[in-house]
């Protein structure tokens, strides 16, 4: 009572004298938000983050046009209105200079009826583009796929998953858009839909032992036989590669040790209880439970082709692999592990053990093709000579518009003829003038 006493302040003007108590303010509580802006930045991923984004629009771009127009080509007038629902703000950035800051993608010319700006993809971007599609419907990476869809079944709490949180992350894991149908569907031996959006495994998945290995056991089997490391410190320890700059506060490395020796349930183990008892009651049970929470998200980032997601896109999964826990929160803790980077609108997590120097150490098929489209784009206005030339583009839009008139029922000439004409006198005149 003598301390508020102390901390009563008179206030002498106003209508009536009033006094007011002010108390000492709570020290600030530091939270998955704080943690998110006092991070150590991770330069390389965050840049890397940035031209994704790039790619992502152009891949957006490209799937509103294909899916609204038949024809391989847009006027630049149609597409500076269907460009905002790509995510592409015309008023920040006009869409033809976004068009010609890549011209290894888009190729603008002017059409030869209308007269007016029209673009298209390239055929280099086409080619790459169909490209990833083959092997997305390949054998190999199909197999590859069951496997992907069964693990995070065998994570699963009760061995199902919504189809929704698979088809969100889709192609992150390099599924092909119709996975239902070639995939779940085709392999009926090895899964079963519960109902339209829930997909479970057929059987008890004892066949699949093999499959109960998380990726982090290769790290640990390696770390235990090459360094000579006792069971002890690498049987529950996860790869840990801090940023550049990252400060390490006093009392980290124990702390971290002890992290690191921590027993915890793996992901493809199955708990004797309840995952809520497990986190209440036991010793040290909070702390277990958020470090097989890391372990799943850690098993699934490795699915993933480029090792990356989206956090929004975790946050689906809670309740499927029972992580009920703050994502982000989880994430900004394990700074060794994860990096999140808040470039653009998205929130995009790496794992760190997987990448170095901005690429990834162990590449596949799928990323191979993503990264050569990714060059494309960080190419910009450079090298701009293998580029075909305007006469070559004319001349594959005429070709396309022969293609696409059909011909008479008699075998005569094609119905509406004069239009080729008309292409070959204005690219004469072209040539005269």
């Amino acid at each position: 009572m003598r301390i508020l006493n102390r901390l009563t302040i008179t206030i002498s003007f106003g209508p009536l004298n009033s006094s007011t108590q002010t108390r000492w303010s709570k020290r600030p509580s530091t939270t998955a938000r704080t943690r998110l802006e006092t991070r150590t930045r991770d330069p390389t991923l965050d840049t890397l983050t940035d031209d994704n984004n790039t790619l992502n629009l152009v891949l957006s771009l490209r799937h509103l046009i294909t899916s609204r127009k038949r024809s391989s080509f847009i006027s630049l007038n149609l597409l500076s209105r269907w460009a905002p629902h790509a995510g592409l703000h015309v008023q920040a950035i006009p869409i033809g200079l976004f068009l010609k800051k890549y011209p290894h993608i888009f190729q603008v010319f002017l059409h030869p009826l209308k007269r007016n700006a029209c673009c298209k993809f390239s055929s280099r971007f086409l080619g790459l583009m169909e490209l990833e599609k083959g092997l997305l419907s390949s054998e190999k990476i199909e197999s590859l796929n069951v496997l992907k869809i069964k693990k995070i079944l065998l994570m699963s709490v009760n061995g199902s998953v919504h189809l929704h949180s698979i088809r969100l992350m889709g192609s992150e894991l390099g599924l092909p858009e119709d996975f239902r149908e070639s995939i779940i569907r085709k392999y009926d031996g090895e899964f079963r839909l519960v109902d339209l959006e829930i997909v479970e495994l057929v059987g008890s998945g004892e066949e699949g032992e093999g499959l109960r290995v998380a990726e982090v056991e290769k790290w640990r089997h390696k770390e235990y036989n090459e360094k000579w490391l006792g069971e002890f410190e690498v049987k529950y320890a996860f790869p840990m590669n801090f940023p550049t700059g990252f400060k390490k506060g006093p009392g980290f490395k124990e702390r971290l040790r002890n992290w690191q020796r921590l027993q915890y349930v793996k992901p493809y183990e199955k708990p004797c209880e309840k995952m809520e008892v497990v986190k209440v009651r036991t010793c040290g049970g909070v702390v277990r439970y958020e470090k097989r929470a890391v372990g799943i998200i850690h098993e699934l980032l490795w699915l993933t082709v480029e090792k990356r997601m989206e956090v929004a896109r975790l946050a689906h999964f809670r309740k499927d692999l029972g992580i009920m826990v703050n994502i982000r929160e989880l994430l900004l803790k394990h700074p060794g592990i994860f990096y999140i980077s808040i470039r653009g609108n998205n929130q995009m997590v790496f794992l760190r053990e997987a990448y170095d120097k901005g690429c990834l150490i162990d590449p596949n098929p799928i990323y191979d093709v993503r990264r050569k489209m990714l060059d494309l784009v960080l190419l910009g206005a450079r090298n701009t000579r293998n580029i075909s030339s305007k006469e070559e583009s004319k001349k594959e839009f005429k070709e396309e518009m022969s293609e696409n008139i059909p011909r008479s029922t008699h075998g005569g000439p094609r119905v509406d003829d004069f239009v080729i004409q008309v292409l070959e006198r204005d690219q004469s005149y072209g040539h005269n003038h």
